[in-house]
């Protein structure tokens, strides 16, 4: 145990001993790239957010800043991944000249905490963490440790916090920690753990059974002097219940500082459905579980942070166990049972309203549901389709046809884009539904496609355009006269895609024409019908080849209605099966 404490530390312990609240920051990293002070994004191959400490110091001054105007009693240093030094990772953004030695970026963020300290009138009230993700292996070096201790001989932090641990590694883990804790300085940890064990960043369980070892590992991190145990960087849905289970085996402060959105290599994905108010009360309800310190992860911006700080004020801490689900309901279910105004429900008694579509963020560069998408999801979530079935998307976009196919029971889905974005915005979309389990995503030309594999269902709503060939800057596609180019190579890639009895949905749209399709089809050996329809009235580049689909229109049997002023076509969604 520290002989000594610098006078912002002790402040935090009297809080604590007092039952008082003790406010964490957020996302310092994250909140870096929300600004975007850089051309840059937090990454695992990129230092996460330590890169910035000598390429954007200004930024990571501000953002410290925001935390301290916010309220917080405890900022962390930017330096979570400062041990991994970028000479070690020849895929940092920055060349080996201009790399900073490690130790002097330690010295750094230590500095730059202090100076947004200072510079929001608040030295003596709030403590500078130093922060080193537990996890790296360098933090298990002896020698590494050693120089880390040189480090804080010249402005040591108030505390040191090892966080973003995983795994209990033996004896590994407690040396390591004594190691640290020879500096002399305060050590808290923190663990991506919930009540299920080993968690991920998504929020995915990948540790083996455990049974109570990880609170007989709380016991002994008390009788080391540990200064505070808490869990950090996993959903907010996992946080409830693990503080009163921890607290059946030890008496140390406990607390949680979880994230918001989700992580995308590279850049966060930030949740916008859990507002400052949304995010106090759930705080709240950690604290009515007992926890002592609070605060955000990833995601977690200032202005959370500053909510949660105003709810907290003057609270104690809880101990009865309860589950946040049953606490967060609906304005609707807490009505008298006798007042439930009668639900809308299709003929499968399913809830119409609100429409029960899947939870979709549509990320920057990517495709965002068309009236095609639509008028397919429709299709796959009125008929179930996909239930038991092996599922391909064809041109995934942002997921919305693939997370249906896995809502819908599909065994699995492997969901196939041209773009990068796409198919990392699609694996997004499928963490929020709680699909991930089942969803795949690669990134694939359709034009380079061999089919290796065949499928119970393919589903397809591709860019459907005739373009001009003397247009210039058309978009990064290739010129496409009579706008099928996509559609009729998958049409010849059907037959080796389809297993025996499998069924396409394809939706066409009437300005390409329906004769070829059929054609090709049946050189295919398949067949299609018509399943559903939908109008759809020209907007965007439709209308700016407006002339080039009157000429494909007065060559082919395409064709679309005129109404006045208005131009509308016909979305058509195919079934094509074998014949």
């Amino acid at each position: 145990m520290p002989s000594t404490y610098s006078p912002e530390y002790d402040r935090i312990r009297k809080k604590i001993a007092k039952a008082q609240c003790v406010i964490l920051d957020g996302g310092v990293s994250t909140e870096i790239e929300r600004a975007g002070a850089v051309d840059w994004h937090v990454s695992d191959q990129l230092q996460w957010g330590s890169w910035a400490l000598t390429h954007a110091p200004q930024a990571t001054v501000d953002v410290h800043r925001s935390y301290v105007d916010a309220g917080c009693d405890l900022i962390s240093t930017n330096t979570w991944a400062v041990l991994s030094p970028p000479e070690s990772d020849p895929r940092s953004p920055s060349s080996a000249v201009d790399q900073a030695h490690w130790m002097d970026s330690a010295r750094l963020g230590i500095r730059l905490a202090r100076q947004a300290v200072r510079e929001g009138g608040r030295e003596g009230t709030v403590a500078v963490a130093f922060s080193i993700n537990g996890d790296d292996p360098h933090v298990q070096r002896e020698d590494t440790l050693e120089l880390l201790n040189r480090v804080f001989e010249e402005d040591p932090p108030d505390l040191i916090l090892l966080e973003t641990l995983s795994l209990i590694r033996d004896e590994v883990t407690y040396s390591a920690i004594e190691m640290v804790q020879a500096s002399g300085i305060p050590v808290w940890l923190s663990f991506r753990r919930c009540r299920h064990g080993v968690c991920g960043v998504f929020g995915q369980h990948w540790g083996g059974p455990e049974g109570d070892m990880f609170g007989r590992a709380a016991h002994r991190f008390e009788s080391m002097d540990v200064g505070a145990l808490l869990i950090n960087c996993l959903p907010i849905d996992h946080v409830p219940e693990m503080i009163p289970w921890l607290r059946d085996f030890t008496d140390m402060p406990l607390g949680v500082y979880p994230n918001l959105g989700h992580y995308l290599d590279p850049g966060w994905k930030f949740d916008d459905q859990v507002g400052p108010d949304d995010y106090a009360a759930l705080a709240m309800e950690w604290r009515k579980e007992g926890a002592q310190i609070i605060g955000g992860c990833c995601g977690v911006t200032a202005a959370h942070i500053e909510a949660a700080a105003k709810a907290l004020h003057g609270s104690k801490p809880g101990s009865s166990k309860h589950r946040l689900q049953d606490q967060m309901t609906t304005a609707a279910a807490k009505r008298p049972v006798d007042n439930v105004p009668e639900q809308w429900l299709d003929d499968k008694a399913r809830s119409f309203y609100p429409l029960p579509f899947p939870a979709i963020v549509c990320d920057p560069g990517v495709f965002k549901p068309t009236q095609g998408t639509f008028l397919m999801w429709k299709h796959l979530f009125h008929s179930d389709v996909g239930r038991d079935k092996s599922c391909l998307d064809v041109g995934c976009g942002t997921g919305s046809l693939t997370v249906q196919l896995a809502l819908n029971g599909a065994t699995g889905v492997r969901a196939i884009d041209i773009q990068a974005a796409a198919t990392a915005n699609t694996m997004t979309n499928a963490f929020r539904n709680g699909v991930s389990d089942t969803v795949t995503a690669d990134v694939i030309d359709l034009y380079t496609f061999i089919p290796e594999e065949t499928y119970d269902i393919v589903v397809a709503s591709l860019y459907q355009m005739p373009v001009n060939p003397f247009d210039e800057g058309v978009s990064h596609r290739s010129v496409d006269y009579w706008g099928r180019n996509l559609l009729d190579h998958l049409f010849k890639l059907l037959p080796g895609l389809l297993s025996e009895g499998g069924t396409a949905y394809v939706m066409q749209i009437s300005i390409l024409g329906q004769l070829k399709s059929a054609e090709l089809l049946a050189e295919g050996g398949l067949s299609a019908e018509v399943v559903d329809y939908n109008f759809f009235e020209f907007s965007g580049p439709f209308i700016e080849q407006l002339e080039q689909i009157r000429c494909v229109e007065s060559q082919s049997d395409a064709y679309h209605f005129t109404f006045a002023d208005s131009d509308v076509m016909v979305m058509y969604l195919l079934k094509i099966t074998r014949k």
